[in-house]
């Protein structure tokens, strides 16, 4: 196995042979158990770029056939949640999780978790493009992710058609990430694929006509645009919607947290996509916080660091 980074600071990785693209596979991304029916003739290659201040990959896989298992042991093992999107570029796949199963063809997309057992087979020789991200990065409820892990999103009509064309374009041009605007193409990307995600869930929502889903997703539309205003509250959602303040706070505790703590999560990880963005550089930390609805800066300095485990202005000087 040879593994070189490129003037561009990509890191490609090439295999010849079925032990070193399994100890690769593993390496790249999480811990893997990594099968093939045939080993000799064995090649793989990965190429892409890790982001270690956002925690984030982008990496182009092609390889011979093999099959890839994320087992209840390795998932015990281990601390981070992640997602991984995968665009089917060449070949066909399979992909199995929480009972359901995508068939892999190109030009399509599909999700899985890192903190649930899967299985991704190919059959042939295959390419695809992966975007892993940790959980936190995406704004929407596990639970409601959990509802379209292993379902095959298209890539040629709908919200697909938009979004599997950007990331294809940002993994050819990777170098780009690295400058002065790359922290804003993440950003792109990441709310990009939080609009397909969020469309697939509408989709579905819709299909099902489960009025309950449908107001969630009314709801967490409604959080996301009306982030920046301080009124935002758990009071003026409920009557935007015309539901009682208590029919709110039911509706959340079923998801596992608080309307107010959904809210202060969802503006920190906002302010934390501004501190890392170079052109905010001179922006004041206190005016990054009110732009996302924090007005007491004392406040907003301890909620940061308790999230993220530095100050704010620590935590800009960290990454930039």
């Amino acid at each position: 196995m040879s593994a070189i980074q490129t003037a561009e600071g990509l890191e490609v990785t090439l295999a010849h042979d079925f032990d070193s693209w399994r100890r690769a596979v593993s390496a790249s991304f999480v811990p893997l158990h990594v099968e093939a029916d045939r080993r000799s003739g064995f090649e793989g290659s990965m190429r892409g770029r890790h982001l270690a201040s956002r925690d984030l990959s982008m990496i182009e896989v092609a390889a011979s056939s093999h099959t890839v298992l994320r087992t209840s042991e390795l998932v015990a093992a281990s601390e981070r949640k992640y997602f991984k999107l995968s665009i089917q570029l060449a070949g066909t796949g399979l992909l199995l999780q929480d009972g359901r199963e995508a068939v892999l063809t190109p030009g399509n997309l599909a999700v899985y978790s890192t903190d649930r057992p899967y299985t991704l087979a190919f059959d042939g020789d295959f390419r695809s493009l992966v975007l892993m991200f940790p959980h936190a990065a995406l704004d929407l409820p596990p639970d409601a992710m959990a509802q379209i892990t292993a379902t095959s999103m298209s890539g040629s009509d709908g919200l697909g058609a938009l979004v599997a064309p950007f990331l294809v374009r940002l993994s050819e041009n990777l170098a780009a990430v690295a400058g002065p605007n790359g922290s804003r193409l993440i950003n792109n990307a990441l709310d990009l694929v939080t609009t397909l995600f969020n469309g697939e869930l509408d989709l579905r929502s819709a299909a099902s006509r489960d009025p309950h889903q449908m107001l969630l997703a009314r709801i967490h539309d409604y959080i996301e645009v009306h982030l920046p205003d301080q009124a935002l509250s758990p009071g003026s959602i409920a009557a935007a919607h015309f539901i009682s303040t208590r029919h709110l706070h039911d509706l959340f505790r079923e998801l596992g947290t608080t309307v107010s703590a959904s809210i202060r999560e969802r503006r920190l990880e906002r302010c934390r996509r501004d501190l890392r963005d170079p052109v905010l550089a001179d922006r004041p930390v206190t005016a990054i916080a009110a732009r996302w609805g924090f007005t007491d800066s004392a406040h907003f300095s301890r909620i940061f660091r308790a999230a993220y485990g530095l100050p704010p202005t620590s935590y800009r000087a960290a990454v930039g």
